[in-house]
């Protein structure tokens, strides 16, 4: 293992252990804070393909932010790993969708429609000052962000906690467009990180 994947599998655990000690009470007020932001700060999302994700490890629940984004005309998908080789796959989702369990114990659509995702809501383990996110450790969506034609909205979500000095990012890692927190948006360009406004921010995202 190298220095930096040894740095990664030391950071991965301690802020996953971190997580886990999030109160009931703060989870869900960090995670309300999250979602109102989402609403606000991103119109866009209200009319395009939205990949989201099912909640697991004590992370963001974004289900909140699925059913409003999809009552307001949102296509909503799920992603899909068959194995760990391959890409993700965006299935289409809706609340009576078929569901299966896929090979790390999450929920995703059985056998439904493929999607072309404008916007992607990622699940971030840590983040650090250069707007790198630090996963799960399978690399999925950057090898999957890498491929995809034309690039998609990116959008980290994690609560403040998880914020890291450096991930030690190297040259497959994706930076996401935004990322956001409990304390709010923020623009992720030129390697650095900025707090704005959720006006600003929806200025930029505008409904379409």
């Amino acid at each position: 293992m190298s220095e930096w994947q040894e740095l990664r599998s030391k950071q991965r655990i301690e802020m996953l252990a971190c997580r886990e000690e999030i109160s009931k009470n703060n989870r869900y007020c960090w995670s309300s804070a999250i979602t109102a932001t989402l609403k606000k700060g991103f119109p866009v999302l209200q009319r395009s393909a939205v990949g989201f994700y099912w909640p697991r490890c004590g992370e963001y629940d974004p289900r909140p932010a699925i059913k409003f984004f999809q009552e307001k005309g949102a296509i909503i998908a799920l992603p899909e790993i068959e194995n760990k080789r391959e890409l993700l796959r965006f299935r289409k989702w809706w609340p009576t969708a078929p569901m299966k369990v896929d090979i790390y114990g999450i929920p995703v659509p059985d056998k439904t429609e493929l999607i072309a995702v404008d916007a992607i809501i990622i699940p971030m383990v840590g983040f650090d000052k250069q707007g790198y996110r630090l996963g799960y450790g399978g690399g999925y969506f950057d090898r999957t962000l890498a491929v995809i034609k034309p690039p998609p909205l990116t959008i980290g979500v994690a609560f403040e906690i998880s914020r890291l000095n450096s991930i030690a990012p190297q040259s497959h890692d994706i930076r996401v467009s935004f990322i956001v927190t409990e304390m709010g948006i923020y623009r992720v360009l030129m390697g650095s990180m900025t707090l704005i406004s959720n006006e600003e921010c929806a200025a930029e995202n505008p409904l379409r």
